[in-house]
């Protein structure tokens, strides 16, 4: 980062709360957390682009790359690890070159996607939680993991509207070794395997409607903590059920996702509650919201894809490896990808957000932010190599 920079309010987007207060006073990012104080302190270890491991010029390397892709029947662009420009400029080249697209973390957003489509929800943004909710339930996850300003900016924020922060109830349920430092001392605990989440939360929605249930315990907590849940939950002016999708990794999660939604349904009847997706890494929320403008459609979960070529975009995420499996790989990267040399192709791109201006979605996928460029690395846009790859395929 260049010195002498001065910017009062950039946007963060090292998670998907988009911290929009971090001033930048010359090389030091003020009010970020661990996250976003690495994202800015981010040198640039490989400036230049690599054709099979030799250095190379910007055009070589593009038309390398042009030359693989126009020989290949089953291209995939993946990682898509950037903002809202990078991925508008890779929609029309996936068009022309038939290619399959895959985020990142696809997989664990699957949980969150296949509820919404198959039974739809009904979720709260940020500003609502800050503002009125008075009991958050952080399900299998403790949420500073993911997004680490969470509770100092939303849970305990002193320009609340309508509800005392002080007298917000957090509750942990499902899980092991959580960090619930932040929920304070009146942090309410309820431990469990993560993978038992659907069978408690199903439990959990069967006391919300008064069913008649005999086991004494379910995964391990007591029935009449969860009764008491279910009291807490009743009787809330506006609870929050927040989960992180990555945290829910084990077979049939989004059972858990599904459950999830039937509570906040159930409570809704009576007074009013609201799911939180939390996590958003890498663009991910951002990624599947311009998928779904311009197609139609969410990213399908490709894993088990077999590509004959590969384009690895990965603008945030430099130690997300691609998988090399023989395929020809082009990277257009961060500059400090450490896998640049085993690569077909390394393009190094800004970072937006860092080296050029960007925007991204906020996780709760309310309202965009601007990004920033806070240095100057010479580096090119993803857009601007993807329009001179582009030009040159048939």
């Amino acid at each position: 980062m260049s010195s002498n920079i001065q910017i009062p309010n950039a946007t963060c987007p090292a998670c998907g709360l988009l911290c929009d207060d971090i001033r930048i006073e010359d090389v030091t990012a003020h009010n970020a957390c661990t996250k976003g104080i690495a994202f800015f302190s981010q040198a640039i270890a490989n400036p230049q682009p690599l054709v099979s491991g030799k250095p190379s010029s910007l055009e070589e390397a593009v038309k390398h790359a042009a030359g693989i892709l126009s020989q290949s029947l089953r291209p995939m662009i993946a990682g898509l690890s950037t903002d809202i420009h990078g991925m508008r400029a890779l929609t029309p080249l996936a068009t022309k070159l038939k290619a399959d697209l895959q985020h990142i973390n696809q997989a664990s957003l699957q949980h969150n996607m296949q509820t919404m489509q198959s039974a739809g929800w009904f979720t709260t943004t940020l500003s609502e939680v800050k503002n009125r909710a008075d009991v958050i339930v952080c399900i299998g996850t403790d949420i500073v993991t993911h997004n680490p300003r969470f509770f100092e900016r939303f849970v305990w924020a002193k320009n609340a509207m309508f509800t005392d922060p002080n007298t917000r109830k957090i509750i942990y349920l499902g899980g092991e070794k959580l960090d619930t430092m932040h929920g304070r001392e009146c942090a309410w605990v309820l431990t469990s395997r993560i993978a038992d989440l659907p069978d408690i939360l199903a439990t959990l929605n069967a006391l919300l409607l008064n069913k008649p249930l005999k086991a004494s315990t379910v995964a391990g907590i007591a029935m009449t903590d969860l009764q008491k849940l279910a009291e807490t939950l009743k009787q809330a002016k506006y609870a929050v059920l927040a989960w992180a999708a990555k945290d829910l990794d084990f077979p049939h999660a989004s059972l858990a996702v599904q459950q999830i939604t039937n509570i906040v349904a159930t409570l809704n009847q009576t007074t009013r509650a609201a799911g939180l997706p939390l996590g958003g890494s890498d663009g991910d929320y951002s990624i599947n919201n311009v998928h779904a403008w311009r197609t139609g459609k969410v990213l399908p979960d490709l894993t088990d894809a077999k590509p004959d070529a590969q384009v690895w975009v990965n603008s945030f995420n430099a130690d997300a490896p691609p998988s090399f499996c023989h395929t020809p790989t082009i990277i257009l990267g961060n500059a400090n990808t450490p896998w640049s040399n085993h690569a077909d192709v390394f393009i190094p791109i800004a970072t937006p957000g860092l080296d050029c201006n960007g925007t991204m979605m906020r996780v709760d996928s309310s309202i965009s932010l601007p990004l920033k460029q806070v240095r100057e690395s010479g580096l090119p846009t993803l857009a601007d190599v993807v329009r001179k790859l582009e030009a040159l395929l048939p």
